[in-house]
């Protein structure tokens, strides 16, 4: 593209900028922009005037590739705006609309300069077109970017959440799995059990699976690193909520997890209270609580 056309197209949206700016936040208006209320009015205006002003400064610059830095500051807002719309809750649809919206009022401010003919009208408005599709496309991949961004902190999040470590006596910890187990998953596992066997100074950590819903060979080879590695912190393992199912499918697979295993958690307590020559007994009443509740 010429370097002329690139200049006379800034100048031209310079003169309309005001009416460009007005017509395009009615456009955004009218195709329901603001009705989420997620977004105020003034908020998307001044977005509106800041992207455009930011666009003609680039195209003053005679350089028509937006990855230019010519085009840093005209990227600067597509690429705020993408992030912070992702972490808002807003469509694809909806961010890219904000740029592709730009379309009809640049072509209505264009139409009413004066001087300028039909061949010139048509060539300024196909050169902008191509420079706003690419800077649209560009918003697309900055919202992508983000939503999957926020996607791996949600499951990092909610991984670590469902794997929480239960001290249920002193000395033996329960740790409840829910959900498949995978790399990622193993590791947080691993690294907040063996961190609880540190701070409570656990001789017995137990590894309840009844929330796992099958246990394939590699979700054994998970379980074996983690009870390994419970071990060289020198704390015994049992594993506790292996169903009919799955006691099956480890047969036929083959798999041995050469570890104690019990049905219930509370099996896997009561075993674990043994090995600590520990036990639970029912408290029998006083007399005089006995007496008590007989007058009553």
């Amino acid at each position: 593209m010429a370097a002329t056309q690139l200049t006379l197209l800034a100048q031209l949206v310079g003169q309309q900028e005001t009416a460009i700016v007005a017509d395009w936040l009615a456009g955004l208006r009218a195709s329901g922009a603001l009705q989420t209320g997620r977004i105020k009015e003034t908020e998307l205006q001044l977005q509106c005037t800041q992207f455009l002003e930011q666009f003609r400064t680039a195209l003053a610059e005679d350089q028509p590739d937006i990855n230019a830095q010519a085009f840093g500051g005209a990227r600067s807002l597509p690429n705020e705006l993408s992030r912070s719309r992702a972490m808002q809750g807003f469509t694809p649809r909806e961010t890219a609309s904000f740029i592709f919206s730009l379309k009809q009022p640049l072509f209505n401010g264009l139409s009413r300069a004066p001087n300028i003919n039909a061949e010139q009208l048509a060539q300024l408005i196909w050169e902008a077109t191509l420079i706003i599709d690419a800077l649209g496309l560009y918003t697309v991949d900055v919202y992508q970017k983000a939503r999957e961004e926020l996607i791996v902190r949600q499951q990092r999040e909610i991984s670590e959440l469902s794997t929480p470590v239960v001290k249920l006596w002193d000395g033996v910890l329960a740790l409840p799995l829910i959900g498949t187990l995978d790399s990622e998953r193993t590791q947080v596992v691993m690294e907040s059990l063996l961190q609880s066997i540190v701070d409570q100074g656990a001789e017995i950590a137990i590894i309840d699976i009844t929330g796992v819903p099958t246990v394939d060979t590699l979700t054994a080879q998970h379980l074996l690193k983690t009870i390994a590695a419970a071990r060289l912190m020198g704390a015994d393992c049992i594993v506790s909520g292996i169903r009919p199912q799955i006691a099956q499918t480890m047969v036929h697979l083959g798999v041995e997890l050469n570890v104690i295993s019990k049905a219930t958690l509370a099996d896997a307590f009561a075993v674990a209270l043994r090995r600590m020559n520990r036990a639970v007994v029912a408290v029998k009443p006083s007399v005089a609580t006995h007496t008590t509740e007989q007058r009553g």
